[in-house]
């Protein structure tokens, strides 16, 4: 996959927890037209229709404590990190 300078009009929106974020970078290495280092040493989000979605997704699922949440902005649905209700009997 190789990024592009220009942005892209993306229908997915990044959310990033501070409390959660460890600094990794990941997010960074993999969207970094999106994601960029704080002055916290945490991530923080520069431009949300910087990367494409995909590019968005793998840094997200990329995070090693699932600080970056992905929504879907037509539905308002979350697709990553993925919830999936367990009903107990």
């Amino acid at each position: 996959m190789i990024m592009n300078d220009e942005p892209v009009m993306t229908k997915f929106k990044v959310m990033i927890d501070k409390n959660k974020c460890i600094g990794a970078r990941s997010c960074v290495n993999l969207a970094g037209l999106t994601f960029r280092m704080g002055s916290d040493g945490k991530a923080e989000l520069i431009d949300q229709d910087g990367n494409s979605d995909e590019e968005k997704i793998l840094a997200a699922q990329a995070c090693p404590n699932m600080a970056i949440k992905v929504i879907n902005t037509a539905t308002g649905e979350t697709v990553w990190p993925e919830t999936r209700l367990e009903v107990k009997i």
